[in-house]
């Protein structure tokens, strides 16, 4: 159960990274599209900066490009170490399952053991019982015997 527990936590934030890196492919597809509008538009319009102003404002949107490749790539190892442990985790799990079946195995087998071990137990009491039944209709039978005899005695 525990093992479920912590394979779906890590499913979980497998997805969330993988939502993650999603969102920032996406963001930086963003910033490249409106990097080359931005450059087109210099091209066409002439919004009246200096190429100063201009050379600032693309340093910085280089800038904000490379911050989320940096993030993409750190959420890509982030990934890479899930996914391999969620693998370790999954074989761990896969063995864990294999030791279950094989002590259920060994369990039943020691039950059926010494299930058979008290039926011999069991049966050995049986006869010993009867044994001791005959012995006791023997005396029966014998007592049952004398009292005749002593009454038939006792008539004479």
């Amino acid at each position: 159960m525990h093992l479920r527990l912590d394979v779906d936590v890590q499913k979980l934030e497998t997805e969330k990274l993988r939502k993650g890196k999603n969102k920032a492919e996406e963001d930086l597809d963003s910033l490249k599209t409106d990097y080359k509008k931005l450059r087109l538009s210099m091209r066409t319009v002439g919004l009246r900066k200096t190429s100063k102003q201009w050379r600032e404002e693309i340093q910085e949107e280089k800038n904000k490009a490379n911050r989320w490749e940096r993030k993409f790539q750190e959420v890509q190892i982030q990934n890479e170490a899930l996914e391999k442990s969620l693998s370790e985790n999954r074989k761990e799990k896969s063995e864990l399952k294999d030791r279950v079946v094989e002590l259920e195995e060994y369990l039943h087998r020691h039950r059926n053991r010494n299930s058979v071990m008290e039926l011999r137990a069991s049966l050995s009491k049986i006869e010993e019982m009867k044994e001791r039944i005959e012995e006791l209709e023997t005396a029966l039978q014998n007592c049952e015997i004398r009292i005749e005899y002593l009454e038939a005695n006792e008539d004479r």
